[in-house]
């Protein structure tokens, strides 16, 4: 650039030419071209998702339905070649792949448009669907009718979706964006949400709900108090262009949306973009895993597929004086058939050879268990909470670093390893997994308050003979208060099975049906879990201890405990006396 000073007197610059008019050029400049050029040439190519997936499997097995009109094939001689396609290709591929004829179709947004590719029962090709959403770019609707083409009316069987994304963490965005247009499109079409998503997602997944939200704006707190990993305040000022901070040097009031937030995020370096999502979806797991332990959780509708219910009780609560329309609570039985993780699955998804996937075994349930590191949490404070999840044959449950090693967990050899393993596997197989629940249904807008506050469920029962319940779940620690709120009195007992472990489970107090008022309750005893029994009279107390149960002096009082392990028939014979 040549310099020069205009009228004013400013420095102004030019592009300088030679005396022909020839630009003249920057040789370091050229060098550096020439070198990024020579080293990008050097790069191994990468194909685009089509031709690779064509590529692997070949042209013979694939149904292309997109809107290229050429594209490059291996022929049977391995050279390559250019094929032009007409317009009535894509008609030809559909038709191949309805009939089964090809069993791989691959279709893009020029090939989604009027048609439709599901297990239609008038087709040839019946088999279930397992529909890869790759590439879903930034127009959530876009991507949403694509995944309309597997899922109609009419068909043999729904498709299992599967969305492919990449180590990316910013690539959340855009999938948060589908999750969020899916339950919209529920709630528009059908009158509820999860109709569209059908649990597709899990709310952390959803990066503009309420808790990411929330979430954020504490982000935003941690950052500006210097208590973030991955950025200073300074830098993450420069990079973004975002403003948090007031003139006078405090936390400004009105902080960017998350929709810019996320936006600026991904103009960052890829490795920075993951370092600040790992910390705010630290903040965002830790509030939806404290909503979901408190029971509110808004899930929408799920649908929880068994293989059987039956109705074990129905229980009329209210009568519309209007419309005549009832409102019951029903104890159901469902049984769900157990789907354990084979081993060779694990094996699959975790190195056992890897040090820190760790063999462990519960020395008190003989239960085991692969230890694997988990996305640590972030308090409202800053502090990390390291966290493990632990892999089971039947379940995934998560622990704190703490917990884990206070916990009964202890490390396993690893052919001990595998064979408790595959014994959990055969004893899954070989067993339904039975369980009882009370569900709400009918007319529930009037009698919405009175059902708990601190457990918002809504589900589907689905059995396999096509049967369906649709209603609120009350967990049975409630039923007795939902029924002096409705002027029912306090209902049919509760069966003894039913009290034990509904205060195992949630650790409510619970009355036990019995001659003398009392109450069932979960109580911490020296570090450990324990069923204590509460309101029973000291002239009784030879008798309680007859039925099984056992006492202990804690300062200088005498308090009664139910023994875990025989909680059930102690409770039943209380009960019956």
């Amino acid at each position: 650039m040549a310099v020069f000073t205009d009228e004013n007197g400013n420095p102004r610059s030019e592009p300088m030419i030679d005396e022909q008019g020839n630009p003249v050029l920057c040789r370091a400049a050229v060098a550096a071209r020439d070198r990024m050029i020579e080293q990008l040439c050097a790069l191994p190519p990468i194909a685009p998702a089509l031709d690779a997936i064509i590529e692997r499997f070949g042209v013979d097995a694939i149904a292309e339905v997109t809107g290229r009109s050429r594209r490059l094939i291996v022929g049977a001689d391995g050279r390559q070649k250019l094929q032009s396609r007409s317009p009535r290709a894509n008609l030809v591929e559909t038709k191949a792949f309805m009939d089964g004829d090809k069993r791989i179709l691959v279709f893009s947004d020029a090939g989604g448009t009027g048609r439709s590719y599901h297990a239609d029962l008038s087709a040839k090709n019946q088999a279930r669907r397992v529909h890869f959403l790759l590439e879903p770019g930034w127009r959530a609707d876009a991507a949403i009718q694509g995944l309309g083409r597997t899922n109609r009316t009419n068909q043999a069987s729904a498709p299992l979706f599967r969305p492919v994304t990449t180590d990316v963490r910013g690539e959340r965005r855009f999938i948060s964006t589908i999750a969020r247009r899916l339950d919209s499109l529920g709630a528009l079409t059908r009158g509820q949400r999860q109709t569209g998503g059908q649990n597709l997602f899990d709310p952390a997944d959803n990066l503009e709900s309420s808790y990411a939200k929330e979430a954020l704006h504490r982000w935003f707190g941690l950052l500006f108090q210097g208590k973030l990993d991955a950025v200073s305040l300074r830098r993450f000022q420069e990079l973004t262009g975002l403003s948090i901070e007031n003139p006078d040097g405090s936390l400004a009031d009105d902080l960017p949306p998350i929709q810019r937030w996320l936006n600026r995020i991904l103009a960052l370096p890829i490795a920075l973009q993951n370092a600040i999502f790992d910390e705010f979806l630290g903040l965002v797991e830790a509030r939806v895993d404290a909503a979901r332990a408190a029971g509110t959780l808004d899930l929408g509708v799920e649908t929880i597929a068994v293989e059987r219910y039956e109705i074990v009780s129905d229980t009329l609560l209210r009568t519309d004086t209007i419309s005549g329309a009832t409102t019951h609570l029903l104890e159901l039985e469902i049984a769900r058939a157990l789907k354990p993780l084979t081993f060779e699955r694990l094996e699959g998804l975790h190195a056992l050879a890897d040090p820190q996937h760790r063999p462990v075994r519960n020395v008190r349930s003989g239960r085991i268990a692969l230890v694997v590191p988990a996305r640590s949490l972030l308090t409202d404070e800053g502090a990390r909470i390291a966290r493990f999840e632990l892999i089971r044959p039947l379940k995934r449950t998560w622990m704190s670093a703490d917990d884990l090693a206070e916990s009964n967990w202890e490390p396993v050899d690893h052919e001990i390893f595998r064979e408790c393993w595959r014994g959990e596997i055969d004893e899954a197989a070989a067993s339904l997994s039975v369980e009882r629940l009370h569900l709400a249904t009918g007319l529930l807008l009037p009698v919405w308050d009175k059902l708990p506050v601190d457990h918002v469920r809504v589900s589907r029962i689905a059995a396999r003979d096509g049967r369906s319940l649709l209603g609120r779940e009350v967990p049975a620690a409630h039923v007795p208060a939902l029924y002096r709120a409705l002027g029912l009195g306090e209902g049919a007992p509760l069966a003894p099975h039913v009290v034990v472990e509904a205060v195992l489970a949630t650790g409510r107090a619970m009355e036990v049906a019995s001659v003398d008022p009392l109450t069932l309750k979960r109580s911490l005893v020296n570090g450990a879990q324990r069923l204590e029994l509460t309101g029973w009279l000291a002239a009784r107390l030879d008798w309680y201890k007859a039925q099984g149960c056992f006492t202990e002096i804690i300062r200088f009082q005498t308090r009664l405990f139910v023994p875990l392990e025989t909680a059930l028939d102690v409770v039943s014979a209380i009960t019956r006396g």
